[in-house]
Formats: C-alpha cells, sequence, structure tokens
C-alpha cells in the first residue's frame, strides 16, 4: 500500500507535510536534471558538475554548505602496479549542529556509469516510472532528503532538530577517499538516515553483510614460450590457481561468499607472463570471520610467494563492516513502521548481501536506516528505474519520522544506544 501524493495524517504534523502536496512534478523535473548529468565515478568533470547541482539545491535549507576534498582512492593497475587515483569532493550541510537533536543524513552523488556507457538517456516507462541512470541509486534518494529537510525547515519543531547532510562521491567504489569523512561525522550525530533506494515495492534493508574487495599481485619470470619454456614462471597460472583456491572458502564460514571477479595479466601467445593480478569481492556476516578469511588468503598467497622464482602479494581489505540488526536498530525500524502506519505507508525489511555507506556509519556506533530513499529496481544496470509515485511517498515518510523524533513523540535512537 502507498500513500497519495496529496494524502496527510490526522495529527499536528498536518502543516509540516502539507508544504509537500502537489511536489512531484518539481521533484521529477529535477530528478530528470540530476539524471541528465553523467556522474560516473570515475568522470571527476561529471561528478563536479553534480556537486555543483546539489550545492545549489541545498542551499535553500540556509545552512553552511562546504565542499570537502576526498582521499586518492589506492588501486592496482592491470599490470600489478600500486597507484592512486583522485575521486570528486563531497559536499557537506550543517544546520543547528548544537540541537538537542541531532541526525547525520547521508547519500552519494556518483554512479556506476561511467561517461562512455550506453545507458545515459532517460525514458518513461510509463508515468510512473523513469528509467534513467542514478534514477533510483541514488538521485531520486537525494531528492527525498532534501525535500523532507524543506518541510522540517517549515515546521514549529524545526529548532530541535539540527542535522549534517553528508554527500559522498565514490560510494560507488567503495567509499575510501570518504570513510574517515564518514565516521568522524557519525561521532557527531545521534542517528543516521542514508537514501539508497528501497526494492520497488517498498521493502527495506535491514542487516546487511559485509564486504571486503581484494587484488591479488603475482610476479613471474617471463621466457620465450618455445625455446625456453621450462625457464619461465607462469604468473597467470598462479593467479588462477590462487582464484580456484580462495573460491573455494565459499560456504567455509555460514553466509561467506568470494566472488572471483576478474583476472588480468598475459599478453604475446610465445611469451611466459610474468605478471597477473586476481580481483575478488568477498561478503560476510560475522565481524570475526573478516579476520579468518584474510589469514587463509594471505596463506595462500605465502605459498606462491615461497616458490622459486614467484613473488605474491596481498593488497585490500575490508572496508564495509557487516551491520547487524541490534535491538536498537530494530527499535528504530519498528518507529519508522509506526510512522508508515500513520501515512498508509506499509513499511518492512528484510536482510540483505549489500552493503552501503550503513554499514560504515553503523560500524561507528549509531543506528542508522540506510534504504528511505525512493522505491526502484534493477540498480547497476541499464533497466535501473525509480517509482516517481514514491517521491513525495518517501518524502513525507522520513520528515515525519523526524518531526515526530523532534517532538518528543518517538524516542531518539540515539538516546536508545547508549541505555542498550
Amino acid at each position: 500500500m502507498h500513500m497519495s501524493d496529496d494524502k496527510a495524517p490526522i495529527s499536528k504534523f498536518n502543516g509540516d507535510l502539507a508544504f509537500l502536496d502537489g511536489k512531484r512534478p518539481e521533484m521529477t523535473e529535477r530528478l530528470r536534471a540530476w539524471c541528465a548529468i553523467n556522474s560516473g565515478s570515475g568522470n571527476l568533470e561529471g561528478v563536479a558538475r553534480m556537486h555543483d547541482a546539489l550545492a545549489e539545491a541545498f542551499s535553500a535549507l540556509q545552512g553552511e554548505v562546504e565542499t570537502i576534498a576526498s582521499r586518492p582512492h589506492r588501486i592496482v593497475t592491470p599490470d600489478g602496479e600500486k597507484t592512486e587515483r583522485p575521486v570528486g569532493d563531497m559536499l557537506r550541510v550543517t544546520v543547528r549542529p548544537q540541537a538537542p537533536v541531532r541526525v547525520l543524513l547521508c547519500g552519494h552523488m556518483d554512479t556506476v556509469f561511467p561517461a562512455d556507457h550506453p545507458f545515459q538517456n532517460e525514458t518513461f516507462l510509463d508515468e510512473d516510472t523513469l528509467n534513467a541512470p542514478g534514477a533510483a541509486d541514488m538521485k531520486g534518494g537525494l531528492l527525498v532528503m532534501l525535500y523532507a529537510l524543506k518541510a522540517i525547515e517549515r515546521s514549529r519543531f524545526a529548532e530541535r532538530i539540527g542535522y549534517e547532510v553528508l554527500i559522498n562521491a565514490d560510494e560507488e567504489i567503495g567509499s575510501h577517499g570518504s570513510a574517515e569523512m564518514l565516521a568522524q561525522a557519525a561521532r557527531r550525530a545521534q542517528f543516521a538516515c542514508i537514501y539508497e533506494p528501497a526494492l520497488a515495492d517498498g521493502t527495506l534493508a535491514g542487516a546487511r553483510k559485509g564486504s571486503g574487495n581484494f587484488a591479488a599481485i603475482f610476479r613471474g619470470r617471463s621466457a620465450h614460450a618455445g625455446r625456453e619454456h621450462h625457464l619461465g614462471r607462469n604468473a597467470v597460472v598462479a593467479a588462477a590457481e590462487f582464484m580456484t583456491r580462495i573460491d573455494a572458502l565459499t560456504g567455509a564460514r555460514d553466509g561467506l561468499t568470494v566472488n572471483a571477479a576478474r583476472l588480468d595479466g598475459g599478453g604475446p601467445l610465445n611469451v611466459v607472463p610474468d605478471s597477473a593480478v586476481a580481483r575478488f569481492n568477498v561478503r560476510l556476516e560475522a565481524p570475526d570471520d573478516a579476520d579468518w578469511f584474510e589469514a587463509q588468503a594471505r596463506g595462500l598467497i605465502a605459498e606462491i610467494d615461497g616458490r622459486e622464482g614467484y613473488g605474491a602479494e596481498l593488497t585490500g581489505g575490508f572496508t564495509r563492516p557487516p551491520k547487524p540488526m541490534t535491538p536498537t536498530l530494530r527499535a528504530f525500524f519498528e518507529a519508522l513502521k509506526r510512522v508508515g502506519e500513520e501515512l498508509g505507508v506499509c513499511v518492512a525489511w528484510k536482510p540483505t548481501g549489500g552493503c552501503c555507506d550503513g554499514n560504515n556509519i553503523a560500524a561507528a556506533g549509531i543506528p542508522v536506516i540506510d534504504t528511505l530513499g525512493v522505491r526502484g529496481a534493477h540498480i547497476h544496470s541499464s533497466k535501473e528505474y525509480a517509482r516517481l509515485d514514491s517521491l513525495v511517498e518517501r518524502a513525507k515518510l522520513s520528515a515525519l519520522l523526524l518531526l515526530k523524533i523532534a517532538a518528543g513523540d518517538l524516542p531518539n535512537p540515539g538516546a536508545l544506544e547508549a541505555g542498550a
């Protein structure tokens, strides 16, 4: 069940939420404009354009708007060299940081679609469904956040709630450049809201698995494949062996999966390859499994590294800790569910293997709901879409949640965490 644009709860917050009635056309046009900006994580010019568009839009909140530099992203090139790659700047907006209720609101401006990706244009699948790059993940979510805050700024309860908005530009590549800023912001807040998309039916993500990205570098010895094959040490074969053995760790711990994603290396067919890079992702449910897995991986690396003529090195690590469904987080979800009932919106949640900045913020010690954005589906593909009828719906859901916490009608999730 989903709320119509003009429906509002019968409560003292009617006037606050009335601002959002009829805002769907305005929100839709802004979403289309934002989706027309290619902001693939590596497209620094496009990310800068998106940053400027967001800075202009969020300046309407009359807070302090800042540009925060991100740290460079450390990468391994296909030939096994370690280097750094710049990422886009973050946007931070601060309003009433000394208020008694303090919330962190996060999102990301980058998408998974680079400037040369074929998916660049919009299509209306029907009057309620926009197929466009980033429509759901998460430019639609940024709009939901913005308009919820606009409604709050018009409320008599606004002075009771302070917030920090942090929008990064590298979430889709692991938030390496913004992780420290996210952790610092979490320490200034009592709880957090993140605007990743909900599922098409409105279901939110509850518990999340943790995630790690790794690149294993292998060195061998080049030789002529015909004349001196016996003198060569094949780095591609060593990398392939490692990938097979690391993949076999899937299921060794409950919920642990390994995705052997890419193997770089090799060259002319008449040359024994002397370098290769094996890239893989790991998902896990239990925090302790991270140390266990890394010990296993390093053992395999050490075995190959000890062979005559070979070298092997493991890089990367776990950047997204698991986000468990704690009693405090469950209470936060239950509060959101009651807010949804008042609006006529069904709020449900389930665990997922996906991860986001919510993992990192939860690990910093505050409760966070991280799928408060639009309803949508098929993210990270050219079929990605956002449900336009959820723009106002989700903005009202967030606004009413925060207003009720500010007014004392719902407990502050941070206070629940402190008393847990």
